[in-house]
């Protein structure tokens, strides 16, 4: 293909100029207005550019792709709900046997959930939990929060709905969910462990600290009072991100490690925190006893006084006791609640045990009826049946089951994240109709046929620049077809091995930079916006941890990759 005229292509890469800033760097000081907006300006000057016709942007958007994410995002929305990542977060502190043991858990649970749950929705709902365990068993946030980001991305790439791009080559490249798996789960397991290698090598003296010492740090500190429901139940919902001080200029890896947790509040009154600081607590019980306690007493510090009087009534002259509380101010007495008859007190008993097992009950069942449609969905993938109307089928199975209004559930469905990728399905689409893409690949390519090592490896740096450079799905846009059509000269089978190189080392490409995968954003400022020991994640410590581990681990995946 031909470059297209003069005008066309310095429009056309004026227009894709604007959507690579946006979408690279979303809070620009000139315009920040994030990466869906940037998107669909990139498409919009496409087309006011006349570098493309309205009908022709319509039909760059691909339905089966958006139809495959929409269904995959209301498939996660209900596990969460039915506390699939409450029980991940539990086996990541059952029985733990030290912080080696535990930064091995943090890889293998991400990695797994992401394979099923996709990267991103891992990062949100596993991110905060991870942070709170670390700083409960004085461990540093660094390694577990660069374990959960990397260890979701390489755990990503062995599945279709792993990650965004695999979406793509999935559908543009009729490869079935099986096929795809057995392609590229067995580099995933290498990497992942790898990854885990790596982590603790680099770490190692920060996660040597005796088991002695751990406790009596924590001792001395206290234990982070922390409830149940607010380290492992994080509502599924669009991650917005702010990557003004995400970036920000980094220490040395001893600063990183060791650094001060970020102070979110100052609501806790400070007495009351030492106090509770002071204690010790044996069981799940006395920790949230502990909160209400702290809670109440912030809540309350006007209240002196509650007792317990007796009211004479007008109708009978019975005798009710009721609870009054009195303050310091001069404000009148409220009366907090009526103290139950004895009599009636059992009957009531009884029947609000009734209702409590016939809700645990239905919550069973309700359970139960999510996790198999989810395991009917992953088994129609499995049988190569066709993957958005799989997914979109499953999605409607669950709002039909769920038997409320299905406006609440639908709310959080990141509506800006399919937005996104219908601007950039255009803004790509128009970006080659200019041909620049076209021409450059053609003075790659006789160097980059998977047919030899030195091809696959110029290949592998490609993909790998580009990556990080335009991100990972524009990546796929812009090379899929034509890394499939250079391979397919050679043999179909040759074909499908080029796609599947394509997601694995797109996929591991984000763990390069900080800037690399949206996980690792998200990961960032989940870690930087949580409440009480918040951490700062920087650009430069993830950079020393990530461009040697993404080289390594490409190396090793591709290797693997290739025999297939």
């Amino acid at each position: 293909m031909t470059l297209a005229s003069t005008d066309k292509v310095v429009l056309g890469c004026i227009a894709f100029t604007v959507f690579w800033v946006l979408a690279v760097f979303p809070s620009v000081p000139f315009m920040p207005v994030g990466r869906t907006a940037g998107s669909l300006l990139g498409a919009m000057l496409m087309v006011l550019f006349r570098v493309m016709t309205p009908e022709e942007a319509y039909k760059a958007i691909d339905l089966p792709i958006l139809g495959l994410l929409f269904g995959t995002m209301v498939v996660s929305i209900f596990l969460e709900r039915a506390d699939m990542f409450k029980y991940l977060g539990s086996a990541l502190a059952w029985r733990s046997r030290g912080s080696k043991d535990l930064l091995f858990r943090v890889c293998l649970v991400s990695a797994v959930a992401s394979a099923l749950f996709t990267n991103d929705t891992c990062c949100v709902v596993l991110t905060e939990f991870i942070l709170k365990l670390a700083r409960q068993n004085n461990l540093p946030p660094q390694p577990f929060l660069l374990a959960l980001a990397s260890s979701s991305n390489i755990g990503s790439s062995a599945t279709p709905i792993g990650n965004p791009q695999n979406l793509v080559i999935a559908v543009q490249s009729g490869i079935t969910f099986g096929q795809f798996l057995v392609g590229v789960f067995p580099a995933m397991i290498v990497g992942v462990v790898t990854n885990t290698c790596i982590l603790l090598c680099y770490f190692w003296r920060y996660l040597s600290v005796p088991e002695k010492d751990q406790e009596g740090g924590a001792a001395e500190r206290g234990p982070e009072v922390v409830a149940d429901e607010e380290v492992t139940s994080h509502r599924f919902t669009p991650a917005r991100m702010s990557h003004a001080s995400s970036v920000n200029g980094g220490l040395g890896i001893d600063a990183d490690c060791v650094s001060e947790p970020i102070r979110r509040t100052d609501s806790l009154n400070r007495a009351d925190t030492l106090s509770m600081r002071s204690r010790s607590y044996n069981s799940e019980g006395d920790i949230q006893v502990a909160i209400r306690s702290m809670r109440a007493s912030n809540m309350s510090q006007e209240m002196v006084e509650v007792s317990t009087v007796c009211d004479r009534r007008d109708d009978g002259g019975g005798v009710g006791p009721r609870k009054i509380t009195r303050t310091t101010s001069h404000q009148r007495s409220v009366i907090i609640e009526d103290a139950p008859e004895a009599d009636a007190d059992d009957g009531q008993k009884g029947k609000d045990g009734d209702d409590v097992k016939e809700k645990r009950w239905k919550v069973l069942v309700w359970k139960s009826a999510v996790y198999l449609t989810t395991l009917g969905m992953l088994v129609a993938l499995l049988m190569g049946l066709n993957m958005s109307w799989s997914a979109i089928t499953a999605a409607l199975v669950l709002l039909a089951l769920d038997f409320t209004d299905a406006q609440a559930c639908l709310e959080k469905v990141s509506y800006s994240l399919l937005i996104f990728f219908c601007g950039m399905f255009i803004t790509v689409d128009g970006f080659n109709r200019t041909g620049i893409p076209n021409a450059l690949w053609e003075l790659v390519e006789p160097h980059s046929r998977i047919d030899s090592a030195k091809g696959t490896a110029l290949l592998a740096v490609v993909i790998l620049v580009l990556s990080n450079v335009a991100s990972n799905v524009p990546t796929v846009l812009l090379l899929g077809s034509r890394v499939a059509a250079s391979a397919a000269a050679i043999s179909p089978a040759s074909q499908k091995k080029a796609w599947l190189i394509l997601a694995w080392v797109s996929t591991v490409a984000g763990n390069l930079t900080l800037l690399g995968s949206a996980a690792n954003l998200i990961v960032c400022e989940q870690a930087r916006r949580a409440q009480f020991f918040g951490y700062n994640l920087t650009f430069w410590s993830h950079l020393r941890f990530g461009l040697p581990s993404t080289i390594i681990i490409t190396a090793i995946g591709l290797l693997i990759v290739a025999s297939y």
